[in-house]
């Protein structure tokens, strides 16, 4: 980036952010702060976390066991020990990551400068929205939507049963009428809502009436979780146009429930197994 489209630092923040100085612990305003929204690098504005990701470590400093999907730029430290956090957009001294804690499931902290960060709250945050679909397996559905052009972010889950905060296990094998649903977050600038519903049904076989390649039972059916009339429109209408080119689309469109996280070791499946899914694969319909 030109260093001229940098945001203008304070004295402290120019210690921490330029000449990888450290804040003293436990005295950062969003050390013990959670409310709901994302963290944006200080010097650059690029996004770095979402506020789901943020925990309460009691180790002094901000704490996220998870980023934004490329925001991060990792690197040894000068000390030849620690690894030190950037922002990959502008290379602002972010702070430092550490492994193998057992803080949290992922088993990672990102302890990061209050000084690095700025907050922006979700109701302050335009060019943020969230859709859900459910097309089988969440592993291959979820894979494909983070290579998506315009997602921010893709979470495997669960909705639309009755049990509240329902286990993998439950679903599986519980009857609560959940499907394995995928979670996405979107900027709408860059990818609209209706492109997303076209991928959607380009990933995976909407006319499958039983599940989803080998993966057979209610949890694997095929749907849309629409929030509002308009991506109701939306859906019927693409499902419209692939009757009309032939396609027997079996894919309900249902309006949207809570959204429950699965477990963390079905989050980014494929990533952490260095393959490929086995029943998702893109192919042209519109």
């Amino acid at each position: 980036m030109d260093e001229k489209s940098f945001n203008k630092l304070s004295t402290e923040e120019e210690r921490v952010i330029v000449h990888k100085g450290t804040e003293a612990p436990f005295s950062g305003k969003y050390n013990n702060f959670f409310k709901k929204g994302s963290y944006r690098c200080k010097r650059c504005n690029a996004r770095l976390y979402i506020s789901d990701d943020k925990f309460a470590s009691t180790c002094g400093w901000p704490s996220f066991d998870d980023e934004i999907k490329g925001a991060i730029k990792r690197q040894k430290d000068v000390d030849g020990r620690r690894t030190e956090i950037l922002c990959a957009n502008c290379g602002a001294h972010l702070g430092h990551i550490f492994e193998g804690e057992g803080l949290t499931e992922k088993n990672i902290r990102h302890c990061v400068n209050s000084v690095s960060l700025t907050f922006v709250p979700n109701n302050n945050e335009p060019h943020i929205a969230k859709a859900y679909f459910a097309g089988g397996c969440f592993w291959g559905v979820e894979h494909l939507f983070e290579h998506k052009e315009g997602v921010i972010s893709a979470i495997s889950g669960y909705m639309g049963g009755s049990m509240a905060n329902p286990s993998y296990r439950d679903v599986a094998y519980g009857n609560t009428g959940h499907l394995e649903v995928v979670e996405v977050t979107y900027d709408p600038a860059k990818v609209n809502y209706e492109n997303l519903v076209k991928f959607f049904f380009e990933i995976h076989d909407p006319t499958q009436v039983d599940g989803q390649g080998p993966d057979i039972g209610k949890q694997y059916l095929s749907a849309i979780f629409y929030e509002n009339d308009d991506e109701k429109e939306i859906v019927y209408k693409l499902i419209d146009i692939l009757k009309t080119k032939g396609y027997e689309i079996v894919t309900k469109a249902l309006p949207a429930g809570t959204f429950w996280k699965a477990e963390e070791y079905h989050q980014d499946y494929y990533d952490k197994k260095k393959q490929k899914p086995y029943c998702h694969v893109y192919k042209e319909k519109f």
